[in-house]
């Protein structure tokens, strides 16, 4: 056999490659077709293996200082364009083959895939070997049975084959310290979503998982047409509700850990709805319809701010229902409903007004119903700004007509009756901006 420079056999290899790619698979049987996928398979192992060892050659050589970078993986990063984990990767797999030929004699004949010689990587890790020399054991035999189990079992089969030989090597196992095996990464997108990836110990996976079990479990109505992932997603939710409702978690700048959403006075007023309507105290920029479903169990803090930037107003920190009204409006609907109805309410334009409280609504009258004193504010001798809307025909004696739901969020109407506005006042001058 004469002998080829590599780059001859690299052209001759990508002529090959060509001609794979120019061959026309429409019309081919199935036999053919698996015939040939098998024989690519193979080939993909072989080329694998053969690039693991070019990449571990170049990091014995220094190569990757010749592009001005410091080690190999950086330079696939860069250069190859490879993700972190596949660079690393693919440097682990070149020592691997190096270290055990026996493997690299199946990764050649392309009876080993790459992903298992990284399940194999860990045997050759310097306190393994250690380990296995310290114990007198034969890294080839262990090497040779592996090659067995990858070559004719399956990849789970192999992992838990390599699991059970580190686990022999230190019975007892590592002292545990959760903190190197524990991560978490999350990554905001522009509209406000987030991603997140991370990584658990065994014992904190444990208490993960049975957390949200719990609550998965026992929130499986008739007729869930969510998957396996939504309902995980919803028990997470839910488990970081009843942290925050409980009060018992650290406190976070003075105050106990709560969501924040500030509303500008002008977003508030404003009829028109967009997607930057509020905004959280995390900087996300969220609409109009999700700020409104976060009124509906909130409270209301008012800030007014003078021409100069100076606080010259904070407080009216209240529920935005109190819990007597909501028990009996959700008792006399037979359930809320308030963010479905509120949103069909606040499609129309909702202007400003400027009234006193009905003298109706009087709160000193004992004889008056709960649910009408409860929605008096201030007293009858100030007047208030509110964001509710009223009835564009004016009384008798021309003062504005009877309220419409407000701007804020409001509980549904009875039926017949007029509507229970849960407003959101001012009390006083007007505001330059205000923060919910």
């Amino acid at each position: 056999m004469r002998s080829t420079s590599p780059a001859d056999a690299v052209a001759r290899l990508a002529a090959a490659l060509d001609d794979l790619a120019g061959a026309d698979l429409t019309g081919a049987f199935e036999p053919q077709l698996i015939e040939r996928l098998e024989s690519l398979l193979v080939a993909g192992n072989r080329l694998a293996a053969e690039v693991a060892r070019t990449v571990r050659q170049c990091e014995l050589a220094g190569a990757a200082g010749h592009d001005g970078k410091a080690t190999m993986a950086s330079w696939l990063r860069g250069h190859a364009r490879l993700s972190a984990a596949a660079a690393n990767q693919l440097v682990r797999n070149g020592r691997t083959l190096a270290q055990l030929p026996a493997v690299a004699s199946a990764a050649a004949r392309g009876d080993v895939s790459p992903e298992a010689v990284s399940v194999i990587a860990p045997v050759v890790a310097p306190d393994n070997l250690a380990a296995a020399q310290a114990q007198g054991i034969d890294i080839e035999a262990i090497t040779a049975a592996l090659v067995d189990v990858a070559t004719h079992a399956s990849h789970e089969d192999l992992r838990r084959a390599v699991a059970h030989y580190l686990a022999c090597l230190d019975p007892d196992g590592p002292e545990p310290d959760p903190t190197e095996q524990r991560s978490l990464t999350m990554a905001k997108h522009a509209d406000g979503s987030l991603s997140f990836r991370g990584e658990l110990d065994a014992v904190g996976g444990e208490k993960f998982q049975a957390a949200l079990e719990s609550i998965l479990q026992a929130s499986r109505p008739a007729g869930d047409t969510r998957t396996r992932a939504q309902q995980s997603a919803d028990a997470l939710v839910q488990l970081c509700d009843n942290a925050l409702a409980s009060g018992n978690l650290p406190i976070l700048r003075t105050q106990k850990p709560h969501v924040v959403v500030r509303v500008d006075l002008a977003d508030l007023v404003d009829p028109a709805t967009g997607p930057g309507a509020a905004q959280t105290s995390f900087g996300t920029l969220i609409s109009a319809a999700r700020a409104r479903w976060l009124a509906c169990d909130g409270g209301i803090s008012r800030i007014v701010i003078g021409p100069d930037g100076e606080v010259l107003d904070y407080g009216r920190r209240q529920r935005v229902s109190p819990p007597q009204l909501r028990r009996a409006i959700d008792y006399r609907d037979r359930g809320c409903g308030v963010v479905e109805r509120a949103e069909r309410r606040l499609r129309r334009p909702r202007p400003l007004v400027r009234r006193p409280p009905p003298p109706a609504l009087d709160r000193r009258r004992r004889d008056q119903p709960r649910e009408l004193r409860a929605a008096v504010r201030t007293p009858l001798a100030r007047w208030s700004t509110t964001a509710s809307a009223s009835n564009e025909t004016p009384t008798a004696d021309g003062a504005p007509g009877a309220p419409t739901a407000p701007r804020s969020c409001c509980c549904p109407t009875s039926p017949g009756g007029p509507p229970t506005p849960v407003r959101a006042e001012w009390t006083g001058g007007p505001p330059h901006r205000t923060g919910t």
